[in-house]
């Protein structure tokens, strides 16, 4: 069975090359398009390139996989998303509201981990957000990007992931996690919100 971990650190000095740098960057971009969580991937660039140039690098790539989803959901992968939040009524009267909330809103959601990166860039694709608020939103995800390329950075092996996310500093679990914790709880609040506020004209 192919094994990606083993064939990634197998590759390390290509992806230090110019064209491994597009390779991984484009990689990236693609595993955000087809909605797969950046964690383990994010931590990757920090073995490769070590926090600063992995940090780098990922943002590239999640922005351009980030653009790339908001465009598929804002054309050919509109009625798919449609159809799959009509499953939701309440987060189709979020969708529809959420644009008044502006940059802000983006931000939190961002900032948040319980909000999954990948699925909001389809869900904004079909909002009314505004292309240049999200796209200035994209900054919000430095933070955790940071922590993870750190991680990765620390472990210095892909087989002592496991190892390094169960032992990582008590500070910098209480930082993360506080930012975590406020930034969920204003998403929430603004969101529930929109949702008073848009039940409130069927009323």
């Amino acid at each position: 069975m192919f094994d990606i971990s083993n064939w990634v650190q197998d590759q390390i000095q290509y992806f230090l090359t110019p064209l491994g740098i597009f390779l991984f960057i484009f990689m990236y971009m693609l595993w955000v398009t087809f909605l797969l969580p950046g964690s383990w991937l994010t931590m990757v660039a920090g073995v490769i390139y070590g926090t600063f140039s992995g940090t780098l690098f990922v943002f590239i790539g999640a922005s351009l996989g980030a653009i790339l989803t908001f465009w598929s959901g804002r054309t050919f992968l509109r009625k798919w998303t449609q159809k799959k939040l009509s499953n939701y009524p309440k987060l189709e009267l979020v969708k529809q509201k959420v644009s008044k909330e502006g940059l802000r809103l983006i931000f939190l959601t961002r900032l948040s981990p319980i909000f999954p990166f990948s699925f909001l860039n389809l869900v904004y694709g079909i909002s009314e957000v505004n292309f240049k608020d999200y796209v200035i939103s994209l900054i919000a995800i430095l933070p955790g990007t940071i922590l993870y390329c750190s991680l990765g950075s620390l472990a210095g092996d892909l087989s002592k992931f496991n190892e390094i996310l169960s032992n990582r500093s008590d500070l910098q679990s209480l930082i993360f996690t506080s930012m975590a914790l406020i930034s969920s709880s204003f998403a929430v609040f603004l969101i529930l919100r929109a949702v008073r506020n848009a039940l409130k004209e069927f009323e």
